[in-house]
Parts: C-alpha cells; structure tokens; sequence
C-alpha cells in the first residue's frame, strides 16, 4: 500500500510538472499552395505571454490579422489555457520560402516558434461557386499587357499597355504592385500615366470599365524569343453576395484578390546583312543628318566649332555617331555630347550632336571631307546613307607650314650662349621681419587646479546619485510600472515610424495601449477585457467621454485590419491616443 502511495503522489507531481511546462508553437493550414491559394497560421501558446512578435512575412501578403482567440477552462480541477494569434497570407511569387520564428516572453522569458517550410506552385483550378465571392472577383476583374508589335526588327520601339478591367457589378478600393516586371534584353522608359480617368470599354464582349495603370517603351537589345514578365496587383474589392439588408438592397463583401497580366512572348528579327553599310552603329528609324561649322573663315589660333547632328524618331540613344577626319595641322578638342530626346509611345524623338572645338595653327586653306551617317529605315526596311558636303576652312593669316619649318632650322642654326649678369639674384630677400614667441605653460594655471579639484568635489555628486539609485533598484513594483510605461512610449514611438503602414501602424498603437493600461491599472494580459477596462477606469474617476475614446481607439485598431485607411486617418488615431492617455495620466486618483 506503501507502495502504491509513493507511486500515486510521484504520477501527481509528474502530470503538475508537465501541465506547467510552458509550449508555444507554429501550425499552418498547409506547406504546399497554389500561388492564388491563401494561407492560414496560427502561433499557439498554453500560457499567457507579452511582447508578442510575429515573424517577418517579406514573401507574402498579410491579408488578414492577427486575430487574436482566448481559450480558458477548467476540467477536474486542472486548468487549460491557450492563446492563439492568427494570420491570413497571400504568396507574392513562387518558390519555396521558410517562414522565421515568432517570439514572445512569458515569465521573464523568450519563447521561439519552429521556422515553417511553404511550397508556392502555380495558380490551381479552384472550384467554380457562382455563390464563392473569391470566384465571383475572378470572373469580374481582368489585367490585361497589350504588346503593339510581336514580331519587331532589334531597336525597333513597341509598347506594353496594362490595362485593369473591372466590371460595373463589383468595386475595387484599393490595389498595390506586388511584382514589377524587369524588362531584360529591353531598353525601357515609363511613360507618366498619373491623373489618368477611368474610361468605358468592353471586354470579351461585355461592357467594362477600365484603367490604364502603366505605359511602357521597349527597344528590344537581342534577337530571338524575349519574354516580357508579367505585371501582378494585390486588389482590395467587394462583390455582391446573395443576401440583401432590410432596404432590399444587395450586401457586399469584401475580397483580395491577386491578379496578374501574364506573359508575354516577342519574337525579335534580326536586322538584314544583305547591304549593310561597314560604317553601320545600330541606328534605326526614320532620321535627318547634317554637319554644320560656325565658321568658314578666321584668322590661325582662333576656334571654331564643328556640330554633327542626327535628328528624327528611332533608338537616338542608342547608337554612336561618326567620327571626323581632320588634318594634323587643325588642332581638335574631345567632342561636347548633347542629347534633347523625348519619349512618347511612338518610342524616342528628337535630336542627339556632337560639338568639335577646332584650332587652326597655320595659314591655308583646310578642307573638312564628307561625313557619312548610315541607318536602318523601317518603313522601306532597307539602309539608307546621309553624306555631308565637303567643307573648305579659310586660314586668312598666321604662319605658314613651309616659314615655320625655316624658322626652327635657322633657330637650331644660330644658338648662342647664356650670359649671366651679377643681379641674378636680386630677388631673394635677405631680411625677414619675424617676432619671438613666448611659450605659454599649462602647469599651475587655473584650467590645472580645476582639473585637480574636480574628481574630489564629485565624490558628493556620486554618493548621493549611488543612493537614489539602490532605493531606486529596490522598488521592485515601481520598476515595474516604469519598465511597462517604457515600453507603451516605445511602442507609441513605433507607430509613429509605422505612418503610412497600416499592419504596422495599428499593431504598434494597439500594443502602446495595452502596454499603458497594464502600468496605470496594475493589470495582467489575460484581465486586458472591455468591461474589465471599463470598470477599473471607473473606478479611478476617469471621465466618461475619455473612456468611450479610449475603447473607440482599441476598436480602430481592430476594424483597421479589414477596411483601407489612409494616413490621414492614421495620424488622428495616433493624435487621439497621446491625448487620451494625457488625459487618463491627470484624472486617475
């Protein structure tokens, strides 16, 4: 009997030793996915903890959280306790990503969560509920890449158009990019679409709204099959659903909803080798060329500027003007490069040139040879070759070529030494006016005895600043409510960076106050209840009017997680809540 005692009361202390052991965990509703699939998480722990922080979701969409579930019971004497946070995530692109560690404290101590493997595929069938508001947005909105040409020349300009078509029967709120495309093998220039209207159209035959959200100039760089990536929007939207309010009208339900324009395949020609020009630099389009000079007469040692431009519409930045041959005997400066080219979606127009400073050094007359500018004409998809006419340089005075070459013979001829006279060094001064300069001393100066005196007049300083730190460290409850008021200004200081990010934004006010409440009213987590909350504040005198704003403000953070808010909205909140807690901090007695 003895025996079974001992057994007993060692099963007792083993069940009380294990319902104690603290577990905080990661599940996830599935490792594989589709990438038009959401996922769900849930952080589980069985006792209540502070600082919650959730991982950083950097390859998916927070699309809805977190929510936050209590669950508290008691069963033959022995409580169960489990706390959950939840997450709703839309993946931002395909691959496999690890999902990092959660943290949170509870008694003094970090917890971690097991870092989570997801597999992202491709976009899976989903089942066609006419009732589904998920299928319902699919079938209502559209991104749609327009390519003007799928088979152009290399350095032929083409557009990409993303249009969104959205159907009268839904609204969107709000839409942000999640993948830009990178236009490899592509010279690329944007095209300013701000303050563009929505216009009316059709789509696969029915009528349509639409937008257009980006306006893209190719010059594709290499010949072959090139891919355009596709571009990819997170939309916020609401879609009917079959139940209608007591006015008849039809309830609306809000949806993410990710949408991507899809790829798209261009075929690039190769430009013709058969007639070709040897002095060809890869210019095509339609163009104009000429060379101009500012002068045709002056005198030598004066300059003048030679300008070849190359005017028209084509790939104006992408090809190298020619070259010029000039005599020796014309001095020539590295050319000055303007470029004054505009970009529309016929592709690039305007004018590129290059300005030559020439010196002539001698009389005569310099003739500057044709210059040749090669290009590839798209609508006759032949070459065709501008010539420059020849331009004669009129040195009218100077020296001659043939007086200079005597002029150095007969100084090489007739050298004479160099005689030195005795003031060849009168120059060099051999008085100087400089003055003495007394050294200055730091021993026994008044800067030196302060030095001396101050270590012994801090020794007061010190011990009293010793003592209020020891009484200070041994207020444990004060400490206490410090360290909570510490982290509500942390928090509060991190929303104020969040501005503009609503997660983000609403998750650092919401824990600021909660942080707060737990300081003032000298409450744990798990008491952090409305009517809780209410009574305690009550019971400190606090007025009426700053309670409802302070429940109104915890109820913001909640419904901000759903609805879009902008940073306006943003900044009232974080105003409201300072001044709340102002007010809160001079009533409480």
């Amino acid at each position: 009997m003895r025996f079974i005692k001992y057994i007993s009361i060692l099963i007792l202390f083993t069940s009380l030793a294990s319902a104690q052991e603290v577990e905080f965990i990661a599940k996830v509703s599935k490792q594989k996915l589709g990438i038009n699939e959401r996922l769900r998480i849930d952080f589980v722990m069985n006792q209540d903890g502070d600082n919650f922080n959730p991982p950083d979701f950097s390859n998916f969409t927070v699309v809805g959280g977190p929510n936050q579930s209590v669950s508290n019971s008691w069963i033959n004497g022995v409580r169960s306790y489990k706390k959950t946070y939840s997450y709703f995530l839309a993946p931002k692109k395909r691959g496999v990503f690890t999902i990092a560690q959660a943290t949170i404290v509870i008694d003094d101590k970090t917890y971690k969560t097991t870092p989570k493997k997801i597999e992202i595929t491709a976009a899976v069938d989903i089942p066609k509920d006419p009732n589904d508001p998920k299928y319902l947005a699919s079938e209502n909105i559209h991104l749609i890449a327009e390519v003007s040409k799928t088979n152009p020349y290399l350095n032929e300009a083409i557009t990409v158009v993303y249009k969104l078509y959205v159907s009268p029967k839904i609204a969107v709120d709000n839409w942000n990019e999640i993948d830009t495309p990178r236009y490899n093998d592509f010279w690329s220039q944007n095209i300013n679409t701000q303050n563009q209207k929505v216009q009316n159209g059709t789509y696969n035959g029915e009528d349509y709204r639409f937008l257009v959200l980006r306006k893209t100039v190719l010059y594709p760089q290499k010949t072959g099959k090139l891919n355009i990536e596709p571009l990819s929007l997170d939309i916020s939207l609401r879609v009917p659903t079959n139940r209608r309010d007591i006015f008849g009208s039809v309830l609306m339900t809000r949806v993410n909803k990710t949408v991507s324009a899809g790829n798209k395949t261009i075929r690039v020609k190769p430009l013709p080798e058969a007639g070709k020009p040897l002095d060809f630099t890869g210019a095509v389009g339609n163009f104009n060329f000429d060379v101009v000079t500012t002068k045709k007469q002056l005198d030598a040692s004066e300059s003048f500027q030679l300008k070849i431009n190359v005017n028209g519409n084509g790939n104006l930045k992408l090809f190298k003007l020619p070259k010029i041959s000039l005599p020796s005997s014309l001095e020539v400066y590295e050319p000055e490069h303007k470029e004054n080219v505009k970009t529309n979606l016929s592709g690039m127009h305007g004018s590129i040139s290059d300005s030559y400073t020439i010196v002539p050094q001698y009389k005569g007359k310099y003739p500057i040879p044709s210059i040749s500018f090669s290009y590839f004409d798209l609508k006759t998809e032949s070459y065709k070759r501008l010539s420059s006419d020849e331009i004669v340089i009129d040195v009218l005075s100077g020296p001659s070529i043939n007086s200079s070459e005597n002029n150095n013979s007969a100084i090489s001829d007739n050298k004479q030494s160099v005689v030195l006279n005795s003031d060849q060094f009168a120059f060099i001064k051999t008085k100087t006016s400089f003055t003495e300069i007394k050294p200055e001393y730091f021993f026994k100066t008044k800067l030196f005895w302060n030095l001396i005196l101050l270590p012994f007049l801090a020794i007061p300083l010190a011990i009293v600043i010793r003592k209020k730190k020891a009484s200070r460290d041994a207020d444990v409850y004060g400490n206490r409510i410090r360290k909570a008021d510490k982290l509500a200004r942390k928090y509060l200081s991190n929303a104020k960076k969040s501005l503009g990010q609503k997660e983000a934004f609403y998750i650092a006010l919401e824990k600021a106050l909660h942080n707060y409440l737990k300081a003032k009213l000298h409450i744990e987590t798990s008491d952090l209840s409305k009517e809780k909350i209410n009574t305690l504040l009550n019971e400190k005198q606090v007025e009426n009017q700053v309670i409802k704003d302070f429940n109104s403000i915890l109820e913001n953070c909640e419904l901000a997680r759903y609805t879009p808010i902008d940073i306006v909205t943003m900044q009232e909140d974080y105003d409201k809540a300072g001044k709340t807690i102002s007010l809160i901090d001079k009533q409480v007695r």
